[in-house]
């Protein structure tokens, strides 16, 4: 028992012994995350900030003169809507096994789609251009999450993936303002297919989109081994640490039992239902949202502070309660008052709540999914589930329902109540699993197994102990 508490020790803390018996200094690993974190994220914040872009500046664009362009009239902008999320959910899986490596290429394609949407002429022609934006744009979160997992041990995630989340946030702050002003860009183009108005918006976008996709296509790493912005003892110090925290192989190919792991792993579906509910909420926010800036700025803040505060205490569900509480109270007062001003206060609690829930609600699965390929299908599979709020997200404010959209916030406010609930299933399952572990009461996955079969075990292994 003393043996297996020494091991555990050693995984959740910190690593500092390699298995050859060579080791590393705590100043010399804390001098690698940092140069991982100056090169990775302000690429990966960048990435993510225009995949929202691309996303936001079709609502921007209705006003713009879409709508009355493409006659659409009645629920047509919200099936366009739908027509984004269907295909983005579908291939989330599927991207992040194949795909895993080269997010770049995902940036550029949904580029591409984003210039293709400036020359619809019609709403047809508007769903299958956003069909294929979602297409593109599906591995896009999952992939990155998955990127940063490789990179950054558990208790380094959560605030990392939740700086994409404020890029994001930033996104639906300014897209705007950015969009407003593309939209000035005066009329050019052939005759029969000018670009004004909104129509540039989506192709002088999509030009940013994939000449940075480009770009980080050629800044991307493979993987800590091959990051050759590090010396050759800070690339193996970044890999070896990666490799004792997960206690995995640091490459394997993705087979069917990966999948099948990582889909009816518990902690896994209660993240996914977790997302689930609060992506109806993120992403049904500016349906009904006017003065959108600050509400975004205050939410993106927020974000950032409890994501550290998460990595800071090890866990994620204690969070993901306080949050909802928050949403709750957000969406409690838009129901319940008349009042503009004490309503525009409530959407302050409503976004800094919900805002942070859906990347908590990722890291919490990708920190208790160990196995590359394994926690590859998870990111996939938790925003792919995430992907179906979404959907349900783009019915929940119609036309017939304002000003008040009682419906939609009524929606939002069970859809929360339901993210509380799970995340206390969420705490109450890990605390159940860990205190089983440490009676001895996993130990007999190991009776038999080589010591590749045992690095195989991911998750499942007795060391591993899950974060609440």
């Amino acid at each position: 028992m003393e043996t297996q508490n020494a091991a555990k020790e050693i995984f959740d803390e910190k690593c500092e012994i390699a298995s050859d018996g060579e080791s590393w200094s705590v100043e010399e690993e804390e001098h690698v995350r940092r140069r991982l974190d100056r090169r990775l994220l302000p690429l990966l914040a960048v990435l993510y900030l225009l995949c929202f872009m691309d996303r936001w500046v079709t609502r921007n664009a209705r006003i713009q003169g879409m709508q009355q362009d493409l006659n659409l009239v009645g629920f047509r902008f919200n099936w366009a809507l739908t027509a984004f999320y269907i295909p983005f959910l579908l291939i989330e899986i599927p991207s992040n096994v194949l795909l895993k490596r080269i997010v770049p290429a995902i940036i550029i394609t949904f580029g591409i789609a984003s210039i293709a949407t400036a020359f619809v002429k019609n709403f047809r022609e508007l769903c299958v251009a956003r069909a294929f934006l979602g297409l593109a744009e599906g591995g896009t979160m999952p992939g990155m999450a998955f990127f940063m997992s490789c990179f950054y041990k558990r208790a380094e995630l959560l605030f990392r993936v939740g700086l994409l989340a404020a890029a994001g946030s930033l996104a639906g702050a300014f897209g705007g303002f950015f969009a407003t002003a593309l939209s000035r860009i005066p009329e050019w183009g052939v005759k029969g297919s000018e670009v004004h108005t909104w129509r540039n918006i989506f192709f002088f976008e999509g030009i940013i989109t994939v000449a940075i996709g480009t770009l980080g296509y050629f800044l991307m790493p493979e993987s800590p081994s091959k990051c050759m912005f590090l010396s050759e003892r800070q690339r193996w110090i970044a890999a070896e640490r990666m490799r004792i925290e997960h206690k995995e192989l640091t490459s394997e190919k993705t087979e069917l039992w990966h999948v099948r792991r990582a889909i009816f792993n518990i902690n896994n579906v209660i993240c996914c239902m977790g997302f689930f509910f609060c992506n109806i909420t993120v992403q049904s926010f500016s349906l009904f949202l006017l003065l959108t800036v600050p509400p975004y700025i205050v939410a993106c803040c927020f974000s950032l502070a409890i994501a550290r505060l998460s990595d800071y205490h090890r866990r994620r569900g204690l969070y993901v309660l306080f949050c909802a509480f928050l949403t709750l109270t957000g969406y409690a007062i838009l129901i319940s008052v008349d009042e503009a001003n004490i309503k525009y206060i409530a959407v302050f609690f409503a976004s800094s709540g919900s805002f942070p829930l859906g990347v908590t609600f990722l890291s919490w699965g990708l920190n208790n999914a160990a196995g590359p390929s394994i926690r590859a299908v998870t990111g996939g599979y938790i925003m792919s589930i995430g992907t179906c709020g979404a959907i349900l997200a783009t019915w929940t404010y119609v036309p017939s329902d304002s000003p008040r959209f009682i419906r939609g916030h009524s929606i939002n406010l069970g859809g929360e109540v339901c993210v509380a609930l799970i995340g206390i299933l969420g705490m109450l399952y890990a605390r159940r699993e860990n205190a089983l572990r440490d009676r001895g009461g996993r130990d007999s996955r190991l009776v038999g197994l080589t010591e590749e079969e045992v690095q195989k075990l991911g998750y499942r292994h007795p060391e591993f102990r899950y974060i609440e």
